[in-house]
This record gives structure tokens, C-alpha cells and sequence, in this order.
């Protein structure tokens, strides 16, 4: 994979001014961004959330998931302290792409849950590459990371980059009676580290 930084430009945010960066990976044309505050390589460890594209819950303010819940709230998280990176990643649905996710969707509307949707659908039950996490990453001189995830497979799929991830910090946010059940798929399917969704705020 090679991952090429494009340029960037000034992102003023109800937050505060961040900085996007465009990349692009050279080998699938895929464009994917860094959401930067402050000079994260000044820090002995940065502040980062992975965040997958997921255009119904980030741009459309779907309730079916938690997602645009989880970037709102690392954005806060990261101008709170004045410094950090959000890698934002086009892997919609999982990787399975917009489409299929409407596919997806579809099915779990007559009573399948988000994992059965997808391998009904022929993929797995998470598809997602994290590797274009490292030169992007390695482009702010960013080699430590306090994570902002609730998924155990994003911090092991750091590490194996070489990326040491010092803590992980949960991201709990966005629950709805919409989602319920798909939080509760998370948790026992997929291995999130959340609370019952039953008892979360």
C-alpha cells in the first residue's frame, strides 16, 4: 500500500479550527483524511481516533448506529486538549461499501442482525484495513497513541503496525432505541468492549 499526502487546508469546526489533510492510496484510488488539532508530534503521545466513513450516521444523522455520535464526541475529545488526530477512513459499512450497506440494511429491517447481514451478503462480518494507518500516522511523527475506540481488533491491528497504543479510551456515546440492538451485536459478535446497552446513558 502507498499512501500519498495531497495538501491540506483549514477546517473551522463548532469546536475549533482543525486542519485536514487529504491522502490518497495510489494502489485502490481510495482518498481518506486526517483531522489534525494542534502539532501532534510535539506530544510524547497523541490523542487519535480510527474512524471508518459511514456517510448515514456522520452525514445523514442516521440513528442506526452509534458513529456520528462517536466522531462528534472524539472531535470534543481532541479540542479539549488542543491537539490530536482523527484518521478518517473510506470504509463504508464495514468495508463492504455504501451500497451493499443499504443491502445490509435492508435485511437487518426484516429482523437479521448486522453480522448475519453482511455474511448473508457474502463478506465477512468486518472487512476493514487499518494498514493506511501507519504512514499516515508516520506523516505527523505520531508513533505513540492514546486510542479513542471500544474495538479491541483497532488496537491490535495498531500494534502490529508498530504503532504502540499507550491506553485505550472508551467511546460510549449515541445510544437510541434505534440501536439498541445493533450496540448489543457489537458487544457479544463483534467483541466491542461496551456496556450493556441496557444500562448505558
Amino acid at each position: 500500500m502507498t499512501i500519498e499526502h495531497i495538501d491540506h487546508c483549514q477546517l473551522p469546526t463548532r469546536w475549533g479550527s482543525f486542519a485536514l489533510h487529504g491522502f490518497l492510496d495510489t494502489e485502490s484510488g481510495k482518498e481518506h483524511v486526517a483531522i489534525v488539532m494542534g502539532d501532534p508530534a510535539t506530544t510524547a503521545v497523541s490523542l487519535v481516533r480510527v474512524h471508518s466513513e459511514c456517510l448515514t450516521g456522520d452525514a445523514l444523522f442516521s440513528q442506526r448506529c452509534d458513529c456520528g455520535a462517536q466522531l462528534e464526541s472524539a472531535m470534543a475529545s481532541i479540542a479539549a486538549i488542543g491537539s490530536g488526530i482523527v484518521l478518517y477512513l473510506r470504509q463504508e459499512g464495514r468495508g463492504i461499501g455504501l451500497l451493499n450497506k443499504i443491502r445490509a440494511y435492508r435485511l437487518q429491517d426484516a429482523g437479521a442482525d448486522t453480522v448475519d447481514a453482511n455474511e448473508a451478503l457474502g463478506f465477512a462480518a468486518d472487512q476493514r484495513d487499518y494498514s493506511m494507518a501507519l504512514p499516515m500516522l508516520s506523516h505527523f511523527g505520531v508513533k505513540r497513541v492514546e486510542l479513542l475506540t471500544n474495538n479491541p481488533q483497532k488496537v491490535d491491528a495498531l500494534e502490529g503496525l508498530g504503532i504502540e497504543v499507550v491506553r485505550r479510551l472508551p467511546i460510549e456515546t449515541g445510544l437510541t432505541s434505534h440501536n439498541r440492538e445493533y450496540l448489543r451485536t457489537k458487544l457479544t459478535r463483534l467483541g466491542h468492549l461496551l456496556s450493556q446497552p441496557e444500562s448505558s446513558a
